[in-house]
């Protein structure tokens, strides 16, 4: 068997969308598993779809420069591509523009294809004619028919012409795919589709055909949405004697049951997730699932053990279904397995976003809120409250199971005040051991006092760590500061 070699071919279209690296991730996992060779090809020739700087008012570095980045964000790293080189270059379309029409006019001189001079308006004028039959509507080979000096003279002379396929009137056309097995169509079902376009430029099913044999690409991944135009690109293989590459067509991913997952509809890219504080060992994790098992119940794997367990056999026909709960699970397991170092080296940024100007323990608030993060994004709600004392509720006093009232609660701040202004060093071991000695003095429970004490200095139910550390966190003086303003309304709310 000859060496695998597999190609990623986006568009530069803008951010990864999640599909789209669901797709370069499997084919980077058979290149890799099978010790190939992974491409990195960028189709540009659609220049209506080609965004250089910006998608959906969003502003971009470069799109095709954002692509380099996000595969290297997610580990991809490919062996050959238009930033890294290759025997097979140019790696971007626009650049090899010069190999199309050679091959074109090769399929002109064999009779598979034939140059075709139909203006837009009288190709609209038949489409509107077929539909008023009730027909769908099909070149019919109107210019196929043209003498081949003639063709020759108008292409000469500069008369706009487009070059389209010469597809079979009768016979089958199918390949085989890895997933779907033997596919065929009836070739009288088939349009001649275009190859070279009035600007010559190719068309994306035209110029992947060449590419593909050009660069001696073995397997072709990619997505199921090309299953109709397979039968086509094999005629095409047929024409010029090319042994076709094997193909594995990919389900979709979907946000639901009815609706493909897609950035227009505000669905998350990869850069997005990135951006929202997703870790990218977590993504790819999450990504390869979605459509692909490894025939065991396990779930956590790294790009490394992803190789090694990859198998196309473990491919799923049905499209996936992309669960951002799932994603967040899995995410905030990776958060968990982080070093403590590596926890803070991430949470510091987020911290800042809410905390900056503060004094903040920071090593120690990221040792309580290591195993309460789920994505990172959601920190600065969780932590803000450290910097502004949020207002709220005296119904948050109120709690059956530490038997805490309006009433008691006041009465355990009062009880708490000349404890903490009595502690010194104001560090946490010794605030804990005030405390709880003051309690046990006292012969009170601690729910009945640290339950008010840690909605006094919070102001919200749930918190990272109980009283003793938030009041660490806050300072002796912003803690004080809080027990009396709490003191003050409890008071008056008792009246």
């Amino acid at each position: 068997m000859s060496q695998v070699r597999t190609r990623f071919a986006p568009s530069p279209t803008g951010y990864l969308h999640l599909g789209g690296l669901r797709t370069a991730l499997y084919t980077y996992l058979l290149a890799r598993k099978n010790n190939g060779v992974f491409i990195l090809r960028i189709e540009d020739t659609d220049q209506e779809r080609y965004v250089e700087g910006a998608v959906e008012e969003r502003e971009v570095p470069g799109a095709i420069q954002l692509i380099y980045d996000s595969l290297r964000a997610a580990g991809l790293t490919y062996d050959e591509g238009p930033d890294v080189g290759g025997d097979y270059g140019p790696y971007i379309q626009t650049q090899r523009k010069h190999l199309y029409l050679p091959h074109a006019m090769q399929l002109v001189e064999s009779g598979h294809a034939y140059p075709c001079f139909c203006t837009k308006e009288e190709l609209e004028q038949r489409r509107q004619a077929a539909v008023a039959r009730g027909e769908t509507f099909k070149y019919d080979k109107h210019c196929l028919g043209i003498p081949k000096d003639e063709a020759k003279q108008r292409m000469a002379s500069g008369e706009p012409y487009v070059i389209r396929q010469n597809v079979p009137l009768e016979g089958h056309a199918g390949f085989d795919d890895l997933l779907y097995g033997r596919i065929e169509v009836e070739c009288a079902t088939l349009d001649d589709n275009v190859l070279i376009k009035a600007d010559g430029l190719p068309t994306y099913n035209f110029a992947n055909v060449i590419d593909d044999h050009l660069m001696g690409i073995t397997h072709v991944t990619r997505g199921t949405e090309y299953l109709s135009s397979a039968p086509k690109y094999n005629l095409l293989y047929e024409a010029f004697g090319w042994t076709p590459p094997t193909y594995v067509h990919l389900p979709v991913v979907m946000k639901d049951a009815t609706r493909k997952l897609s950035k227009r509809y505000g669905d998350p890219s990869f850069e997005d997730l990135l951006a929202m504080g997703f870790l990218k060992d977590a993504i790819i994790n999450f990504i390869a699932l979605l459509g692909w098992s490894p025939g065991t119940d396990r779930e956590f794997f790294t790009l490394d053990e992803l190789v090694e367990a990859f198998d196309t056999k473990g491919l799923n026909k049905s499209p996936a279904i992309f669960n951002m709960e799932k994603l967040v699970w899995f995410n905030t397991e990776y958060i968990r397995k982080l070093e403590p170092e590596r926890y803070l080296e991430l949470v510091r940024p987020w911290f800042d976003q809410a905390l900056s100007g503060t004094q903040m323990d920071y090593e120690r608030l990221a040792q309580l809120m290591q195993g309460r993060t789920e994505v990172f994004n959601r920190v600065p709600d969780m932590v803000r409250f450290l910097k502004d004392m949020p207002e709220y509720e005296l119904d948050l006093y109120v709690n059956k199971k530490q038997k805490s009232s309006i009433e008691s609660s006041l009465d355990a701040l009062r009880f708490m005040l000349p404890v903490l202004e009595g502690i010194e060093p104001w560090q946490e071991s010794v605030i804990h051991e005030s405390i709880m000695e003051a309690i046990a003095a006292a012969e009170r429970k601690n729910g009945p006092v640290l339950w008010p004490l840690r909605i006094a200095i919070s102001g919200q139910l749930s918190t990272p760590g109980g009283a003793i550390e938030i009041a660490y966190l806050l300072g002796k003086q912003e803690t004080l500061r809080r027990v009396r303003a709490a003191i003050e309304r409890l008071a008056n709310a008792a009246q």
